[in-house]
């Protein structure tokens, strides 16, 4: 029983005095290996992937003729740009909802992008 409030009192120390964003990367690299989705860092241009991950940040770019959504999915190694081309707004798709998506990795800048992925949003955040 000792040993088991000693264990409880060391996470809960950890996780008062730890990075919060080193423990969201812990927790979500933990859950991608729950369901089996492909981390990040291991997509290479051009794969078809399933990625789990946490939105960082969503904007809408309302141009007229160039509408388009924009958000940061983050799986606990390296940030995905999601680009749904002709949407102004998706219902549901808000920075900290946690999503599940598939698509092919592009490249936009150096950066990893998917456009128009399927995804389906899962649990509250």
């Amino acid at each position: 029983m000792a040993l088991a409030a000693n264990g409880y009192i060391r996470r809960l120390t950890r996780r008062l005095t730890e990075d919060i964003d080193q423990l969201d990367a812990e927790e979500l690299a933990q859950s991608l290996q729950a369901t089996g989705a492909q981390r990040a860092c291991d997509c290479r241009h051009g794969e078809e992937v399933t990625m789990r991950g946490r939105l960082r940040s969503v904007e809408s770019c309302a141009q007229s003729a160039n509408a388009s959504m924009r958000a940061e999915l983050f799986d606990g190694t390296d940030p995905v740009t999601l680009v749904w081309i002709g949407r102004r707004r998706i219902p549901g798709i808000e920075t900290g909802k946690q999503l599940l998506v598939r698509g092919r990795i592009g490249d936009r800048d150096g950066q990893k992008v998917i456009y128009n992925p399927y995804y389906e949003l899962l649990g509250d955040s």
